[in-house]
């Protein structure tokens, strides 16, 4: 039953004020091996392979359909790796895989435990606003990010693979499909997101660091893209799974 319930068995609507995605850049062999079997690298001119963190100030989740009172609002964190997958249909999607899961608030913990396998933990969150940046950080995750808010005419990071923010766009997350891959029974899970007036704007970054990264072993992860985006409408669709080869 319990794993049932993880599977995303019903749809799920919520509303992010504001979603800031850094995505980071590494030659594609240092992820290979964070991935599923199912899965492959989605890849930029074949070599660079991309992780994502995700930090999402969410409001009203709740099964979808349901009234607003009844949703949570809470922080996320998420750490996600670029992928493709191939369905049994032929058919390549584009998407994420969930490495890792962080939320400010236990009950969101708790349920996102028992609805996902996108394996939440519970941090503190601070987040500070002054005049021209702000900073998102976290004394137990060993995070933090500072960006510019006004900034307009902002250049792609030092060393991004990159030509472009047209290019950069395509790594801009999250993508439409998010996946999950029980090994044992050899079934891929897949999730479908829906969003609307999807516009990320470029955004400056002054300073971060994520110790997740330094866990992941990455060998010099380049950030390749930093995008915010506000005030979004989101649900993902009931899961659907299928068995692979």
């Amino acid at each position: 039953m319990l794993d049932f319930l993880k599977n995303h068995p019903f749809a799920v609507e919520a509303f992010f004020e504001s979603s800031l995605v850094l995505t980071f850049t590494v030659p594609k062999e240092q992820l290979q091996d964070l991935i599923p079997e199912c899965l492959e690298l989605d890849t930029f001119q074949d070599k660079w392979a991309f992780v994502a963190v995700a930090m999402v100030q969410t409001k009203d989740l709740r099964p979808k359909g349901f009234p607003k009172f009844m949703g949570n609002d809470f922080f996320l964190i998420g750490y996600r790796v670029f992928v493709r997958y191939t369905t049994q249909a032929g058919k390549r999607l584009r998407g994420l895989y969930i490495l890792k899961s962080e939320t400010d608030k236990k009950k969101m913990e708790f349920r996102g435990n028992l609805f996902t396998h996108y394996n939440y933990s519970t941090t503190d969150i601070k987040q500070t606003e002054e005049e021209s940046t702000k900073e998102i950080q976290s004394v137990k995750s060993k995070f933090k990010v500072i960006i510019d808010k006004n900034e307009e005419n902002i250049s792609l990071p030092q060393n991004s693979p990159f030509a472009d923010w047209k290019e950069a766009r395509r790594f801009a997350g999250p993508l439409p499909f998010t996946f999950t891959y029980n090994k044992e029974t050899r079934e891929v899970l897949i999730i479908e997101g829906v969003r609307q007036n999807w516009t990320p704007q470029p955004v400056k970054v002054i300073d971060y660091h994520f110790d997740f990264l330094d866990v992941l072993k990455l060998k010099n992860p380049v950030l390749a893209n930093a995008f915010v985006i506000k005030n979004i409408p989101y649900y993902w669709k009931k899961g659907k799974i299928e068995s692979w080869k």
